[in-house]
């Protein structure tokens, strides 16, 4: 029986009402685990949904500012990095993770105006360094070196943006790892760095103008403590450069619709400002403005909410954007602004057999970048929509990206897969000519793995997509340590990745396994669709049928067999342990989401998710998101998988809290001898700016872990270190 049993009661006059009530907040009476967890308190918190009463005895591990939960959390790290970091296999890991890391990584190109823009790493550099440089044959100059901003390297860009004429750089800071930033602006030709800081930003791209004076940006409101409150949605406001930040100007607010967001850009032309807003994963909304007429009220460009609309170029009086409306798969539409009514649309690019995931302009020609069966292809077309031509690629693999001014002459793009670190191409505009650029020299060999595909048929009957990556001469005879790793959701496609951590991974003999789940983009709209709200659950079939079929194909089997992911995958991982504990022997979620009731409370962002997983405040959505909410589906006494739980305490994206509540739910039923760990790193957010030295620490751990858990033999880890 769960332990978040619930109780029908029957009340006529509350039909349908979420009624949160706190009870007695006094703990329960303890007994220290007999697997020597650390103790968790619990409290007599429980709350009515929809006349189903559900019990949060971990309800005060919400509370990150108090010092209990501190305490707590510090009791846990206590318990579990000493158990990690003295595992057999750690310091070997550590080491050769260290050796795999170590090679010149070099980003894609990209040009404004008279200038080329590069990071690059040099190796076990904490941060990517910001180069630039006029032409290709010179020497490149540092732009920006994050690495210098703090001791430890927890300092990083979050993003930037150069001003038209590439006279300034915006460019945005994030401390460990947060999501809040502070935007900052340089003049690239000086290298001065100029007074302005623009705070309360969290997500915003920054919308230059033509004449690069100042700048749109979205930020959150203050509250009364003067503290930036991202319970509220995001306002525009324009900066100028060389004035204080309380000088900008509120350009576009919503006060009337408190989950819609608005995001500010400025036409390539310079004519329009354009202010897409979104509310939630599936449709999104454009208004626009003429630069020139700032004080007319905006207009709705694109308000019936019927799809996805990016912004990809201007041309003449026309405006091009990829949309997912009427075309789940995508497409590129003109809006021609001279024009008035229904008939100004005209559809440049039409759908496809295959997903259109972003296009991008450069000098006249559109850059469409597909998925097919989750690898790339890129088609040229001119603004009509002409096929120019298919770029070569040298085989299965993603391409990322024709980034950059829309003037450019020329723009880059980068190749990889699972086993190749990346070459990175230019592509010369006006000649339709492709030229390889640099090649990535990485420290191992890796000409003996091979990545393939196999399709698989999940509890529906649907086919679902799958990579595999493992040693050429790997034997199937079910004995194989197997990592399956997913993620399906909000439109995000896992396409080949090349990671060094995995690469230590396929070393100790392992095999990877990547599922294209339901959720994702793979294969348009309706695939994403098919993965959210009430059909959250075909995800979770959709990864419990990989790993029945890896079983059944004597890739591994049970006692072999993990499972990871990050995020929405660290939902997908704790949801697929709770349903199928016996399945597996091994599982890691990470900053996951993990309560599924409340998880839309700690931020106007992530009540942003609703579109993806429906909402407890409503009666039918309730129900589905309780039936596989991991916080609420442990069951005392059952043997669940060693599980290691990693999140951060400074990330404000997924609140740490969900994976400290379903750590202590599984550290409290837990019916067996396997470990469960929670392991929370106290310098770092959700993964983006994670110095390169808490990445290797942090793989070095999961990979021990598991090492440990799948029994990997003491001659695969030595072969690990040489």
């Amino acid at each position: 029986m769960t332990r978040y049993s619930s109780i029908r009661v029957l009340l006529a006059t509350l039909s349908g009402a979420l009624i949160l009530s706190a009870c007695s907040s006094q703990p329960k009476p303890q007994q220290q685990s007999p697997y020597g967890f650390p103790q968790t308190k619990t409290v007599d918190q429980t709350d009515n949904y929809h006349g189903t009463t559900v019990a949060d005895p971990y309800r005060w591990l919400e509370n990150l500012r108090s010092k209990k939960v501190s305490q707590w959390v510090n009791s846990q790290n206590e318990f579990s990095t000493p158990y990690l970091q003295k595992l057999p296999a750690y310091n070997d890991l550590k080491q050769r993770l260290t050796e795999l890391w170590n090679y010149k990584k070099i980003g894609t190109p990209f040009q404004y105006a008279n200038r080329y823009f590069y990071f690059a790493n040099d190796g076990l550099q904490s941060q990517d360094i910001l180069y630039t440089m006029t032409d290709l044959e010179s020497a490149p100059e540092v732009l920006i070196d994050p690495n210098k901003l703090s001791e430890d390297g927890t300092l990083s860009l979050a993003r930037i943006q150069v001003s038209p004429n590439a006279k300034y750089i915006a460019y945005a800071v994030s401390e460990k790892g947060s999501d809040w930033t502070e935007i900052h602006i340089k003049n690239i030709e000086s290298g001065k760095t100029l007074s302005d800081k623009i705070s309360g930003v969290k997500f915003s791209n920054i919308a230059w103008l033509p004449n690069e004076t100042g700048f749109y940006y979205s930020r959150y409101p203050q509250n009364a403590n003067g503290k930036y409150d991202d319970s509220k949605p995001v306002s525009v406001y324009f900066h100028s450069l060389g004035r204080s930040q309380s000088d900008d100007e509120l350009i576009f607010a919503l006060q009337n619709q408190p989950s819609w967001n608005p995001y500010p850009e400025v036409t390539h032309d310079g004519r329009y400002l354009l202010i897409n807003v979104s509310s939630g994963y599936d449709a999104n909304a454009v208004f626009s403005r003429p630069l020139a007429e700032d004080s007319e009220p905006f207009t709705g460009l694109l308000t019936k909410w019927d799809g996805q609309y990016d912004y990809v170029t201007s041309h003449d009086s026309k405006l091009y954007f990829r949309t997912t409306a009427q075309a789940p798969r995508g497409r590129v539409i003109a809006i021609d602004m001279n024009s008035k009514g229904d008939d100004n649309w005209s559809e440049i690019i039409p759908e496809s057999t295959h997903t259109l995931t972003s296009i991008s302009a450069v000098n006249g020609q559109l850059f469409a970048h597909y998925l097919q069966n989750a690898h790339s292809r890129v088609g040229i077309f001119d603004l009509k929509g002409q096929v120019l031509q298919e770029l070569a690629l040298p085989g299965i693999g993603t391409v990322s990206g024709f980034n950059g001014s829309p003037s450019a002459k020329d723009t880059f793009f980068s190749f990889s897969g699972f086993t190749e670190p990346g070459k990175i191409y230019r592509y010369q505009v006006e000649q339709q000519r492709t030229t390889l650029w640099q090649e990535v020299e990485f420290p191992a060999e890796l000409e003996s793995y091979e990545t393939h595909q196999v399709v698989y048929e999940s509890k529906d009957g649907t086919e679902i997509p799958m990579f595999l990556v493992h040693s050429q001469d790997v034997e199937l005879d079910g004995s194989n340590p197997t990592l399956l790793y997913g993620y399906g959701g909000f439109n995000i496609s896992l396409t080949p990745e090349f990671k060094a951590d995995r690469i230590a991974w396929l070393e100790m003999g392992g095999v990877l396994a990547i599922p294209n789940l339901r959720g994702g983009g793979e294969f348009g709209e309706t695939w994403h669709q098919a993965g959210t709200k009430a059909n959250k659950q075909r995800v979770f079939d959709d990864f419990i049928a990989a790993a029945e079929w890896l079983i059944k194909n004597n890739y591994t089997n049970k006692d072999k067999l993990a499972i990871h992911g990050r995020s929405n995958g660290g939902l997908l991982v704790g949801a697929t342990l709770t349903q199928r504990p016996e399945l597996f022997a091994a599982a890691v979620p990470a900053v996951g989401v993990l309560d599924m009731l409340r998880y839309h409370l700690p931020n106007a962002n992530a009540r942003g998710w609703s579109s993806e997983f429906g909402l407890s405040e409503n009666a039918d959505e309730f129900t589905a998101l309780y039936e596989y909410s991991p916080v609420h589906n442990t069951k005392q006494g059952t043997c669940y998988p060693a599980t290691l739980v990693t999140t951060a305490n400074n990330d404000n994206r997924v609140a740490p809290w969900h994976s400290y509540k379903f750590a202590a739910a599984l550290q409290e039923d837990q019916g067996c001898n396997n470990p469960i760990l929670l392991n929370v790193e106290t310098r770092a957010g959700h993964g983006a700016g994670t110095p390169t030295w808490m990445k290797i620490e942090s793989a070095a751990e999961k990979w021990a872990f598991l090492n440990e858990q799948l029994g990997i033999n003491k001659e695969q880890r030595s072969s690990a270190s040489q």
